[in-house]
């Protein structure tokens, strides 16, 4: 796709384009068509009805041996979200199938690698507070038969009137034989912990399988759930300053350092706390090594007088450890106040079926990672990264379809349209317009995204034409320093995941 092409403004086009087995386009839909699908997707823009299945999962996995079944540990949860799941279900209630048709159920398994072969775990969903539902498969396991070094979870979802609604993969896992005890070296950072990543914290009490607490968040309070789990983000911080200062800083987690641990999905933090290696319950005070998988650790309250992160029964207190007179390198722990920390994954897949009556899986769901703007100008070409893309996705911007041409499951290639086609004289522009980016499938089905495109003006009007009285004091200042660094670009691009 060139970068640049001597033709006038990239306006959007009547016609659609498809792209068979051959390669060759053929046009797929009329102006009537398009403005219809117009009509719905501003609809959907001023009230979308999305439907959002997420995925949580560790990073590593142990694998079983023999007839010993290691399920994985925390157990893969899925939550629906998403007012398009209730619109979908009355849809279905509408159709006279009864109250049992439209309740959401699935299967999760290990990816078959080719085989029709996979052994499921039924999840029923249940309806939490926050009316989201939720699943967990708390009896996968991998066995020393798979000889793979990663794998994938896939997730199968139905309405139990038998309607498929979709299929969805996880990340990559990896496979590990056992937690690592050696000392960790930065040269296998597959194993190591950095800054910024998310974590799961889980206790068992005297080793015990079926005394597992997942440390959680409920009702805007900590604590020890031996249900659900949350995702954490683990971050590095400068021990030098304040609690209120709490700088973050990038690198490996080590232990002996001072962290932050801040709840993914609430925004929840803990103060300022210093993680120790575990060691036959004792905190060993003076380790600094990587922290790797599954590795035993204790949170120390920064400041205190031996006071540790600790369970009990479902909450979390403080716990004092006791010195050991023989030896001051070492702190002695009760069992609730010892940690597994394992690495955590998300994937979260988006889609609303608000605009048509979808018969068809809604899988695969594309997802976007990233966006690369080439040319400028008069013409600028977007170039949309991900995975799971096919011939049957255009790139809308807004309510605006480009024209898209299909490189791979991995990119799709755009013609950013003209900024006139929202409405607007690009002469007249005086302010940045950012729209959303969405995929649209050619069946109406709506793929919705983090990622906005931004349209910024350059510094030239129309002569005589008044400024808009309600144009702030300092639009020029802000519209000169535009200028200064994007003289010759109409477009610039903002990623905001």
């Amino acid at each position: 796709v060139p970068a640049r092409r001597r033709a006038g403004r990239a306006r959007p086009r009547a016609r659609c384009w498809c792209y068979g087995a051959g390669g060759r386009p053929s046009c797929r839909s009329n102006p009537y068509q398009t403005n219809l699908l117009r009509d719905g997707v501003r609809r959907y823009l001023q009230l979308p009805a999305d439907q959002t299945v997420l995925i949580l999962h560790a990073k590593v996995a142990q694998k079983s041996y023999g007839n010993e079944k290691r399920f994985f540990c925390p157990p893969p949860c899925v939550y629906l979200s998403g007012p398009g799941w209730k619109l979908k279900q009355e849809q279905i209630k509408a159709s006279d199938l009864g109250e049992a048709g439209f309740r959401v159920c699935g299967y999760m398994g290990l990816d078959s690698m080719g085989s029709s072969l996979m052994e499921t775990q039924k999840l029923s969903f249940e309806e939490q507070p926050d009316a989201k539902g939720f699943g967990c498969a708390k009896a996968l396991y991998i066995s020393d038969a798979d000889k793979r070094k990663h794998f994938r979870l896939v997730l199968k979802l139905f309405f139990s009137n038998g309607q498929e609604i979709g299929t969805f993969h996880s990340k990559l896992i990896k496979v590990i034989s056992k937690p690592s005890q050696k000392k960790q070296s930065l040269k296998n950072t597959d194993l190591c912990i950095s800054s910024g990543s998310k974590v799961s914290l889980f206790n068992r009490l005297r080793s015990q399988t079926v005394s597992t607490r997942y440390l959680s968040v409920e009702g805007g309070a900590f604590i020890a759930s031996a249900r659900q789990w949350a995702a954490f983000t683990l971050h590095l911080a400068d021990e030098r300053c304040t609690r209120s200062e709490f700088p973050l800083r990038e690198g490996y987690i080590r232990y002996g350092s001072v962290v932050q641990l801040v709840c993914t999905a609430t925004g929840i933090t803990l103060p300022p706390l210093i993680i120790r290696k575990v060691t036959k319950q004792y905190a060993m005070l003076d380790v600094d090594e990587p922290i790797s998988q599954l590795h035993k650790c204790a949170f120390q309250f920064q400041g205190s007088d031996r006071m540790y992160l600790c369970l009990s029964t479902e909450k979390v207190i403080q716990f004092q450890a006791s010195p050991c007179p023989k030896e001051a390198n070492r702190e002695l722990l009760n069992d609730g106040s010892c940690w597994t920390i394992i690495g955590t994954e998300t994937v979260e897949y988006t889609f609303s079926e608000s605009l048509a009556c979808i018969r068809e899986p809604v899988s695969p769901v594309p997802l976007i990672t990233a966006l690369q703007l080439t040319g400028g100008g008069d013409v600028a070409m977007l170039e949309v990264q991900g995975e799971y893309f096919h011939t049957h996705l255009k790139v809308w911007f807004g309510d605006v379809e480009a024209e898209t041409m299909y490189r791979n499951p991995k990119s799709l290639v755009c013609v950013v349209p003209d900024v006139s086609a929202f409405g607007s004289d690009w002469r007249w522009l005086r302010y940045p317009i950012t729209v959303p980016l969405l995929l649209i499938r050619e069946d109406g089905l709506i793929y919705s995204s983090s990622f906005t495109f931004t349209y910024t003006p350059e510094q030239s009007f129309i002569p005589g034409q008044p400024v808009l009285s309600n144009v702030p004091q300092d639009s020029d200042k802000l519209l000169d320093s535009i200028h200064q660094e994007f003289t010759r670009t109409n477009f610039h691009l903002f990623m905001q995941s």
